[in-house]
């Protein structure tokens, strides 16, 4: 297992919490724009509260993208965009002020989307408030679990077919 932590004292600690850990964990220095792993090297890969806050989230999501095994997994859990126009456009007019304070959080990025975007299929998306009660720009929340599709060859210019064993 690899985790990666860019930052001295949070990789201090995840260095810690590796140690104690009933499985090894290898923490690195690394960000997730830029991940030191080959080419489908990894079965699974997990994101929890941290797309917010990396410099670039969609870069972010291709390196999982490039790192996961094809038919690998991503899951995700993450606060995001909400999904109510007025409270998307608080988000928004809070922003500016709300990363300063939150160590460059981004509460109103459209994590989904990004998840799409960088050519991962959504298998399971649960969308709930976290916490409950008294709304803050951080409260939408979503679980998610997506695939890496199966690798796919060009059949032809401009159209792919998916690569699957005999009898599959």
């Amino acid at each position: 297992m690899l985790a990666v932590e860019p930052e001295p004292y949070l990789r201090r600690h995840a260095e810690r919490a590796a140690a104690a850990a009933p499985v090894p964990i290898r923490v690195v220095a690394a960000r997730a724009e830029s991940l030191p792993a080959a080419d489908g090297s990894f079965d699974a890969g997990v994101v929890s509260l941290v797309l917010c806050s990396v410099a670039e989230p969609d870069r972010a999501l291709r390196e999982l993208h490039r790192v996961v095994r094809p038919g690998g997994e991503l899951r995700a859990f993450e606060h995001v965009r909400s999904g109510h126009p007025l409270g998307a456009r608080v988000q928004d007019a809070l922003d500016p002020v709300w990363s300063r304070l939150a160590g460059g959080c981004h509460a109103g990025r459209d994590t989904t989307a990004a998840i799409v975007e960088a050519g991962f299929r959504l298998e399971d998306l649960r969308r709930f408030r976290f916490p409950p009660g008294v709304p803050t720009p951080t409260t939408p929340h979503v679980r998610v679990r997506a695939r890496r599709p199966p690798t796919t060859v060009a059949a032809q210019p401009g159209s792919t077919v998916p690569v699957t064993s005999a009898g599959a």
